[in-house]
């Protein structure tokens, strides 16, 4: 996957796009330009619910004033020995509070990939 973003223009790990935060240290798994904006491209697994990933990934392109858009690649299910989830069907529910007219943030689009 890593490779076929990059030959769309994603630059792995992007320093600086959090320069003016105390948490600057703060990185997209990837990140590309586009027109006065960006796009923060994020691949989750095993912890996207149950540490919250996915909305910190959200917060991330919330903050960033170098993106406007997620693309977030999220597991479709996960089988445990005790569980199943399906992280893919609860991202997409919690993402989309935030296009709610009274929550609106200024990520102007959340794109949510099962795989």
């Amino acid at each position: 996957m890593w490779t076929q973003a990059r030959t769309l223009g994603f630059e792995l790990e992007k320093k600086e796009l959090f320069g003016n935060y105390k948490t600057r240290a703060l990185r997209p798994d990837m990140y590309r330009p586009i027109d006065g904006s960006g796009i923060i491209l994020e691949v989750e697994r095993g912890k996207t619910i149950k540490n919250n990933m996915d909305l910190l990934d959200f917060w991330k392109c919330h903050i960033c004033h170098h993106a406007h858009y997620l693309f977030l690649f999220v597991p479709q299910l996960l089988e445990r020995s005790s569980e199943t989830e399906r992280p893919y069907e609860q991202v997409v529910r919690r993402l989309g509070a935030f296009f709610e007219p009274e929550n609106l943030t200024n990520v102007r689009a959340a794109f949510v990939f099962g795989y």
